[in-house]
């Protein structure tokens, strides 16, 4: 049941989203607490999701919530970015982090995993650069790409 919900928020957020060149990251649904809580997170390909924006969204998208019945109890909703803690799960958020320096996670063509940290120097159709501190730089196929986390440079 959770999943249909799930889908009806994410398609009813999409279009919201669009109408400010944002777009769905993830939806999910947390429970434990009495109350559930709905997290959308949005993001940009170019540029940062506007506080206002988030407002705006979550006012006309509890309207449609509403609307479509689509809880029985109380419910929260939270509108937000992801975060710089939570890792890339669109292919749209690397091309705005590329120059940044990630942790990716991979299989590589052995099926083992590795990881690799560096600055994401590429982004192209179906794979990422990455550029190592030794100026090596390796390709990695997204189909391969298990995580990628974006590290903070203070």
């Amino acid at each position: 049941m959770q999943l249909g919900i799930i889908k009806n928020i994410k398609d009813l957020a999409t279009p919201l989203a669009e109408e400010h060149n944002l777009f769905v990251v993830d939806v999910e649904i947390k429970t434990g607490s009495g109350i559930a809580e709905v997290w959308i997170l949005l993001d940009s390909e170019a540029g940062g999701v506007n506080i206002d924006h988030c407002a705006e969204i979550s006012r006309e998208l509890g309207f449609l919530v509403e609307a479509h019945e689509l809880f029985d109890s109380k419910y929260r909703l939270n509108v937000s970015s992801p975060g710089l803690s939570r890792p890339l799960s669109d292919k749209r958020q690397y091309k705005k982090n590329e120059g940044r320096v990630a942790a990716v996670k991979f299989k590589n063509s052995s099926g083992e995993y590795q990881k690799i940290d560096g600055v994401i120097t590429g982004v192209h159709e179906n794979i990422i650069a990455i550029t190592d501190e030794d100026e090596v730089e390796i390709e990695i196929p997204f189909d391969s790409i298990v995580e990628t986390k974006i590290i903070p440079v203070i």
